[in-house]
């Protein structure tokens, strides 16, 4: 059974469960162990800057925020390329691209030519082809998994993501300590080499996509993604509150981070503890998407879970030292963990329910685009504005702007009468 709402998508009100085929199971290992990869290596680039290129605090900005804004800039016209193209070999191919820049690094290393520059274009390398890699694994997605598996599949890839970086972090950086931090750049690129073969794995004859207008990629294919979100009344609040919310959030990590370590004293294994710990928390969550949804429905969990992630973040400009203030972070972490585990996969599900088979790849590409780009923005200027007013004053800020974003969460719209469908045949 489905609904028709009044922007002609349809919104499924069956959820399904269980095995979903022997292609998922390889993409979502495939996922799984370049996750695990990332998140070992995580923060590995700015520590490697420091300890091994003795930058300072400006260069180790300017890496981050180039490999988000440049990166970005550079996979404008993948994405609508990638849509005419067959997905699997282009994310085996980003997966190769990856694991070979990433590998460079300890190969420079180990003959001692390893320079700032470098880390800089692996960095802008990685992040393009990241954003490419989404993109062309969400439009893989929809393909493998009927419709109704669609929350299932994506609950599975949010545990995964938390699991991830609730294990990977302090795994680490205890290899950090043992090893050095290129050894887990290494790794990393080691497991883009797993990812790359699990996708072959997936087998089946993939079929090339159509392309039903010029045979060659124009100019104006390049904002086809921005254009088809951005004229969606359900789509361009989803666009605009996620790519908010999140920038938000990321642009305040390195505040809080200089909060704790620095104004109130805590260890290193305290700081990750804290942030560690409340990772549980996207597990509960992503479980509880899926029963959620089939008894309440898809765009009440979807409302509901927006406003709650955007609930705690405010509480992190009042942790103060000590035990207390470490529990306080423990909470409000969980808290938004906990929401955001469950908003993830079901706002993941409905975007993919409401963008059309061949406009996947342009859509999702356009989407994290501007993510990475808004994050990179929102993080120069709460690092001016913590400059300004002081770091806890712009954490605050920031969590008050939080509490107005749900304004941007689509509204209900009217669901009538089923249209008449004709049965789906197998094969």
């Amino acid at each position: 059974m489905s609904g028709v709402t009044e922007s002609g998508a349809v919104e499924s009100d069956v959820v399904g469960g269980g095995s979903l085929g022997r292609g998922f199971r390889w993409l979502w290992a495939a996922y799984a162990v370049s996750t695990f990869g990332t998140r070992l290596a995580f923060d590995a680039f700015p520590l490697i800057a420091v300890v091994v290129l003795d930058a300072g605090p400006g260069q180790v900005a300017a890496l981050a925020a180039a490999g988000l804004a440049v990166g970005a800039v550079v996979a404008v016209p993948l994405g609508p390329w990638v849509e005419f193209r067959r997905k699997r070999p282009v994310m085996v191919a980003t997966d190769l691209v990856r694991c070979a820049v990433l590998l460079s690094v300890p190969l420079a290393y180990a003959f001692g030519r390893l320079g700032f520059a470098q880390l800089l274009v692996v960095s802008v390398v990685v992040a393009a082809a990241d954003i490419t890699f989404r993109a062309a694994s969400a439009a893989c997605l929809k393909a493998l998994v009927r419709p109704p598996d669609l929350l299932t599949a994506n609950g599975r890839f949010e545990a995964t993501t938390w699991t991830a970086t609730m294990l990977g972090p302090p795994v680490g950086g205890a290899a950090i300590g043992l090893f050095g931090p290129v050894v887990t750049v290494a790794v990393d690129a080691a497991s883009y080499l797993l990812s790359a073969l699990g996708i072959r794995a997936i087998g089946g004859a993939e079929p090339r996509p159509l392309r039903t207008e010029a045979a060659r990629l124009r100019a104006g294919d390049l904002l086809d993604g921005w254009r088809y979100v951005l004229a969606s009344p359900v789509l361009r609040p989803l666009f605009l509150n996620t790519v908010l919310v999140n920038a938000l959030i990321m642009a305040t990590a390195p505040l809080i981070a200089v909060l704790m370590l620095g104004e109130l004293g805590f260890a290193p294994w305290q700081y990750g503890l804290a942030f560690a710990v409340p990772c549980v928390g996207g597990l509960v969550g992503s479980r509880l998407a899926r029963p959620l949804v089939a008894r309440f429905g898809e765009h009440r969990v979807l409302v509901v879970s927006g406003v709650l992630r955007v609930c705690w973040p405010v509480g992190l400009a009042f942790v103060g030292p000590g035990t207390a203030g470490l529990v306080l972070v423990m909470v409000v972490e969980f808290g938004l963990i906990a929401s955001v585990g469950v908003y993830n996969p079901v706002f993941a599900t409905r975007r993919l329910e409401l963008t059309p088979a061949d406009r996947v790849a342009r859509t999702l590409s356009a989407w994290t685009i501007s993510g990475k780009l808004t994050t990179a923005a929102l993080t120069a200027v709460w690092g001016l504005l913590a400059g300004l007013t002081g770091t806890r004053t712009a954490v605050a800020l920031a969590g008050l702007l939080m509490l107005a974003t749900p304004l941007l969460l689509p509204r209900r719209t009217r669901t009538p009468a089923p249209a008449p469908v004709q049965p789906a045949t197998d094969g």
